[in-house]
C-alpha cells in the first residue's frame, strides 16, 4: 500500500486523555480522497505502526483528523502519540482504506462508545451532507471524557446527537434494548468503540432478531486472549517448502519474520486485516476481530498476528 508524508498542523486536547492531531501533505498538495468510517496506518516510530479512524467530515482532501486515546493499557501507541509527537513533525501513514463503510439505508442508527466516537463522527457528517435519515448515540464515562461536544454543538445535525454518560442519572443512560426492540429491514446499525460496548450492541441486536447484515461494526483493539492452554504447531511455506515451528506463546507472524519471511502487519492485535494469509490446508484457530462468523467457517485464511492452529499443521499461501 502507497505511504504518504503528512506534517502535524495542529494538536488538540479534545477530552480527558483524548487529543486530536490534524495533518496536512508536507507537499501543500491535496491528500487522497476518503469515504466515512475510513482509517489509516500511522508510523509512530521504527515498528510501531497503529490505525486510527478519520474524524472530519469525508468531503474535504486538505487534511485528515484523528483522534487519540491515552490509554493505560497501551502497548506503546498512545502514550508516543500524546508524548511524543508534536506539531511540525512529519509521519508517514497509509492512504486511507475502509472496513468499516456506511451502506445505503433509509436510516442509520449511529451508536458511539468512548473513542469509538471518531468514526461515527464522520458517518455523521456524511449522513448529514447528503440529508440522510439518522440518528447518532454518543455514550462516554463523563462529559468530561466526551471528545468532540463543540464541534458536535455547532455542526447541523446537533439536534440528532444524544449523549449518555456512565456518570449521570440513570433515565439519560442508553437503553439500548428498548432502543432496537424490535427489527427495521430499513434500518442500519454501527457500532464502534470498547469491546464490552459492541459485544452488548451485537448480542442485543441478536437476541432482538436484526440480521446481521444490518449489524456494521468496528472494533479498536482485542481483548487480552487466554494463552495458558496454547500448543505447539507447524507451520509450512508453501512457495518453499521450509516448515517452522510455532511454540506456545509465540505468534506465527514473529517466528515467520525471525526466519526472513515478512508478512505484512500492521496493529497486531487480529483487528485491521492487514496480515491475512491464505491458508491452503489445516484448521486455523482463528483468534482474530476482523474476520466474520462465515469466513472464520471457511478457513482459507486467517490473521497470523495473533491466530493459531487446531491441526497440527497449516500450510500458508506464502
Amino acid at each position: 500500500m502507497s505511504q504518504l508524508q503528512v506534517k502535524v498542523i495542529s494538536k488538540t486536547e479534545e477530552a480527558e486523555d483524548i487529543a486530536s492531531f490534524e495533518l496536512a501533505g508536507v507537499d501543500g498538495k491535496a491528500l487522497p480522497p476518503f469515504s466515512a468510517g475510513s482509517h489509516i496506518d500511522v508510523h509512530i516510530r521504527d515498528g510501531l505502526i497503529r490505525q486510527y479512524s478519520l474524524c472530519n467530515p469525508p468531503h474535504e482532501s486538505h487534511r485528515y483528523q484523528i483522534g487519540v486515546l491515552r490509554d493505560a493499557n497501551s502497548r506503546g501507541g498512545s502514550v508516543a502519540m500524546h508524548g511524543d509527537i508534536r506539531v511540525g513533525d512529519v509521519l508517514t501513514i497509509s492512504e486511507p482504506r475502509n472496513h468499516f463503510p456506511l451502506t445505503q439505508a433509509k436510516r442509520s442508527l449511529l451508536l458511539a462508545g468512548g473513542i469509538g466516537v471518531t468514526p461515527i463522527l464522520c458517518m455523521a457528517e456524511r449522513l448529514a451532507a447528503t440529508g440522510a435519515d439518522f440518528v447518532m448515540h454518543y455514550c462516554a464515562r463523563s462529559p468530561e471524557r466526551t471528545a468532540f461536544r463543540d464541534r458536535i454543538a455547532a455542526s447541523a445535525f446537533a439536534d440528532r446527537v444524544v449523549y449518555h454518560y456512565d456518570s449521570g442519572a440513570d433515565e439519560q443512560k442508553l437503553k439500548l434494548a428498548q432502543m432496537i426492540a424490535t427489527p427495521d429491514a430499513d434500518t442500519h446499525i454501527y457500532v464502534c468503540g470498547p469491546g464490552g460496548f459492541i459485544d452488548h450492541v451485537v448480542n442485543t441486536a441478536k437476541e432482538k432478531g436484526w440480521p446481521s447484515a444490518q449489524v456494521h461494526l468496528e472494533y479498536f483493539g482485542a481483548a487480552p486472549i487466554e494463552t495458558d492452554g496454547d500448543a505447539p504447531f507447524d507451520v509450512k511455506i508453501a512457495s518453499s517448502g521450509k516448515v517452522f515451528t510455532i511454540p506456545a506463546g509465540e505468534t506465527v507472524i514473529k517466528i515467520l519474520a525471525d526466519n526472513g519471511v515478512d508478512i505484512p502487519v500492521s496493529c497486531e492485535q487480529g483487528v485491521c486485516g492487514t496480515c491475512l494469509t491464505r491458508v491452503l490446508e489445516g484448521v486455523p484457530d482463528h483468534r482474530d476481530l476482523y474476520l466474520t462468523d462465515e469466513e472464520r467457517a471457511a478457513n482459507d485464511q486467517f490473521t497470523p498476528c495473533c491466530s493459531r492452529a487446531k491441526s497440527a499443521l497449516l500450510v500458508l499461501d506464502v
